[in-house]
C-alpha cells in the first residue's frame, strides 16, 4: 500500500519530492488554481467552515477524513491507486503486452487530448454551480454541493499532474489553459457543450449530478482500462469520489419527488405548484433536458476516433474484463441510422461503435435511478411515471444532430418540434417558476425549503440537524 504524504504542500502518494522540477512546477501552478477557485468557485462561502471529507488514503477502508475546513484551505492532492503487479494491456491491438509507464510517441497527442478533455470538465462544473449556494434548500444540501465542488477541483489536480509529468511544456500550457477557459464564455468556452449549459437552480443541479456526473463515471471507467498505467490508476481513484456526486443527484431528485407527492396530497386539485412545489411534468422536462445533453458527451455513435482509441489501447470499454473478445476486430453492432428521412438499422464495425457501447451501458444505469423514483411515486399512489426519452431526442452531436425527434424517437418536422417544445423541455416560464421557489437560502440547521423533503440520513452518522456549514457572517 502506497503511503500518503499528507503534510506536504501538495498532498500526494506519487513521491513528488523525488522530482524537484515537477514539484516546483506544480507548486507554481497551485496559487493560480487557488486564485481561480476564489474567483470562480462557490460565491459567498469562501470564509465559511464546511464539514467536508478529504482524501487521505487510497485504501478502500478509511480513505477519507471528515472535518470542518474553509474551502480555499482544502487539501487538494494527487492520488493514484496502487499499481497492479504485472498488469497487461486488456484490449486492442496490443492486448496482452505490458502496460505503459511512459507514453509511446505515436499516442502522445491522442492521450493529451483525452486527458485535457476530461480535465476541462472538472473546473467547468464548479463554474456552472458557483451561485447555487446562495439559494440552498438546507445546510445539508449546501454541504453536499461544496463536497461535489471541492472534489471536482481535486479531479482537476489529477489531470494536471498527468499533464505536467508526462507532456513537458505542452502539458504545462494545457494545464494553464484549464484555468483560462470559462463555462458559457463566448470567447473561451469549455470544450464540451454540456459544461457550457447554465445550471442555475437546484433541480438542474440534482439532474446534473445524476445524469452528467454519471457520464463522468463511464468516461472514467473507460479510461481506467487504459494501457497508460498512470492514467488508469488516476481515474480508478477518481471513481471512488465520483460515487457521492451521483448519490447527491439520485437522492436529491427523490426528495423533490417525495415533497411533490406530499404537496399534491394537500391540494384539492393535486396541484403541487399551488402549494409551492415542483410539479411532476416540470420535473420530467428537466429530466429530458439534462439526460439528452449528457448523452451528447459520449461522442458520435460512429467514430473513427473511438476506434483508434480502442485499437491503440488508450480507452477501453467499462469493465473490459466482462467481455470475451478484447480485440473486437470481427464484431459489429447494429445502430439505428437516418436514411432518406427514415430510420434504418445498419451494422457498424464494433470498434467504430465504442462510444455507443459506453452510451448503452450509461442508459441502462440511468434507468435504474428512474425506476427507483417511479417506485416512490407508486408507493405514494400517484399515477405518473418518469421516463427516459429516446436517445435520439434533442441531440446536438452525433448522427441524430440536426434532425428533430419526439421523446419516443419518432422523426418529426422542425415545426412539429417547435410546437411541442415547451411540453418536452423546460420553458422560460418553467425556469422562472423553479427559480422563484429558490430565491432565499435556508441556513437554519435541520430546516428544509418547502419544495424538498428532508434526507433519510445525515452525513457520516451525523443527524440531519447537524450544522454542516458554519457561516462566517
Amino acid at each position: 500500500m502506497s503511503s500518503i504524504a499528507t503534510n506536504e504542500k501538495i498532498p500526494n502518494n506519487v513521491d513528488l519530492t523525488s522530482d524537484k522540477r515537477l514539484q516546483r512546477a506544480l507548486e507554481e501552478w497551485q496559487p493560480r488554481f487557488v486564485d481561480w477557485w476564489k474567483e470562480m468557485g462557490p460565491e459567498g462561502f469562501q470564509e465559511d467552515q464546511i464539514y467536508l471529507r478529504t482524501a487521505v488514503s487510497v485504501s478502500p477502508d478509511g480513505w477519507a477524513h471528515f472535518d470542518y475546513v474553509k474551502m480555499p484551505d482544502y487539501r487538494w492532492g494527487i492520488f493514484l491507486t496502487d499499481p497492479i503487479k504485472d498488469r497487461t494491456i486488456g484490449f486492442g491491438d496490443h492486448y496482452g503486452k505490458p502496460v505503459w509507464q511512459q507514453i509511446p510517441g505515436e499516442h502522445r497527442n491522442a492521450l493529451r487530448r483525452l486527458i485535457v478533455t476530461q480535465g476541462d470538465t472538472e473546473p467547468a462544473s464548479v463554474e456552472q454551480q458557483r451561485l447555487l449556494g446562495l439559494t440552498c434548500p438546507s445546510l445539508y444540501d449546501l454541504r453536499n454541493l461544496f463536497q461535489v465542488n471541492v472534489e471536482e477541483g481535486r479531479h482537476l489536480w489529477a489531470m494536471v499532474y498527468l499533464l505536467h509529468t508526462y507532456f513537458g511544456r505542452d502539458g504545462r500550457e494545457e494545464a494553464d489553459g484549464l484555468l483560462d477557459r470559462r463555462s458559457g464564455a463566448d470567447d473561451k468556452p469549455r470544450i464540451l457543450g454540456a459544461f457550457n449549459e447554465p445550471c442555475q437552480d437546484w433541480l438542474s443541479f440534482f439532474m446534473f449530478t445524476y445524469f452528467t456526473d454519471r457520464d463522468g463515471k463511464y468516461q472514467l471507467l473507460a479510461l481506467s482500462e487504459s494501457s497508460f498505467d498512470p492514467l488508469a490508476r488516476t481515474t480508478r481513484f477518481m471513481l471512488t469520489e465520483e460515487a457521492h456526486h451521483m448519490f447527491v443527484g439520485e437522492t436529491g431528485v427523490l426528495r423533490v419527488l417525495d415533497r411533490t407527492c406530499e404537496l399534491m396530497a394537500q391540494d384539492p386539485n393535486q396541484d403541487a405548484r399551488a402549494q409551492g412545489g415542483i410539479d411532476l411534468p416540470t420535473i420530467q422536462r428537466y429530466l429530458n433536458r439534462w439526460y439528452s445533453v449528457s448523452l451528447d458527451l459520449f461522442g458520435g455513435e460512429v467514430s473513427s476516433n473511438a476506434a483508434n482509441f480502442f485499437a491503440g489501447g488508450l480507452k477501453g470499454r467499462a469493465k473490459e474484463d466482462r467481455y470475451e473478445d478484447h480485440i473486437a476486430l470481427d464484431q459489429t453492432m447494429t445502430l439505428t441510422m437516418v436514411k432518406d428521412g427514415r430510420l434504418v438499422d445498419e451494422a457498424v464495425p464494433m470498434r467504430n461503435a465504442m462510444n455507443e457501447v459506453l452510451r448503452g451501458e450509461y442508459i441502462e444505469d440511468s434507468q435504474r435511478g428512474v425506476d427507483k423514483w417511479n417506485r416512490l411515486l407508486a408507493e405514494r399512489g400517484v399515477n405518473f411515471a418518469l421516463t427516459l426519452p429516446s436517445s435520439r431526442f434533442h441531440r446536438q452531436s452525433g448522427i441524430y444532430a440536426g434532425i428533430h425527434f419526439d421523446p419516443a424517437g419518432k422523426i418529426i418536422t422542425e415545426a412539429e418540434f417547435n410546437a411541442h417544445k415547451n411540453e418536452w423541455l423546460p420553458s422560460p416560464e418553467d425556469e422562472a417558476y423553479v427559480k422563484s421557489l429558490m430565491t432565499k437560502p435556508v441556513f437554519e440547521p435541520g430546516k428544509m425549503a418547502n419544495w424538498i423533503a428532508p434526507p433519510k440520513h445525515g452525513i457520516k452518522g451525523r443527524p440531519i440537524e447537524f450544522e454542516y456549514v458554519k457561516r462566517s457572517e
